[in-house]
């Protein structure tokens, strides 16, 4: 979901952070760990939003966003690149004077116990290089006129694939299938669901 995109106005979203108590900060970075480990789909940006107002920490959505997404980077950043959390913090500091010592020493608590196994993670997943199924539609088509086409009054069926690479980088891929090509693909789908099922 989230690329290696780093949010503009890093001073802005980093003044955000400040005012965020201890706590609030610390959920904030763990949801983020949990989420880039692919133990969660996303970072619930409405409830993270709903924590802040309860916390009395009136953020809108945007900025709320900015915070998960700058600390989204520079977490992938050091698992990518297997930093130490003496330098993660060290890149924190460089991109904004404002953090606080007791925010920085929160995030070098979090990547000491999370970081060797994020890189792991990233390892794995640069490895495999998979993308991820995000969505896929489809629907039934005719083609009833062609220049080109022989088999008019033929139906078809029309996929549409909404694919997550491993940086988080939405593509689409699309193709069409004839009924028949469509059947042996419905069957193979089957075969894998009940070899799954014996797992």
């Amino acid at each position: 979901m989230l690329g290696l995109e780093l949010p503009t106005g890093v001073d802005g979203v980093v003044e955000k952070i400040e005012k965020l108590p201890t706590d609030l900060f610390a959920e904030t970075l763990q949801a983020i760990l949990v989420h880039l480990q692919d133990q969660n789909k996303a970072v619930d940006l409405i409830e993270t939003c709903d924590k802040f107002q309860r916390a009395g920490i009136n953020l809108d959505q945007k900025a709320v966003q900015d915070i998960i997404k700058l600390l989204s980077y520079y977490f992938r950043l050091a698992a990518k690149s297997n930093l130490s959390a003496d330098v993660l913090v060290s890149k924190l500091t460089e991109c904004s004077s404002k953090w606080s010592k007791p925010n920085l020493q929160l995030v070098h608590q979090f990547w000491t116990e999370h970081g060797a196994l994020l890189h792991a993670h990233q390892e794995v997943l640069t490895m495999a290089s998979i993308g991820q199924l995000v969505d896929i539609q489809w629907k039934l088509g005719m083609a009833v006129s062609s220049d080109t086409c022989r088999s008019l009054n033929s139906s078809f069926i029309s996929v549409l694939m909404k694919i997550a690479d491993t940086s988080g980088e939405v593509s689409y891929k699309s193709f069409e299938m004839t009924v028949q090509q469509f059947q042996n693909f419905y069957r193979q789908f089957k075969e894998m669901a009940s070899v799954l099922e014996t797992v």
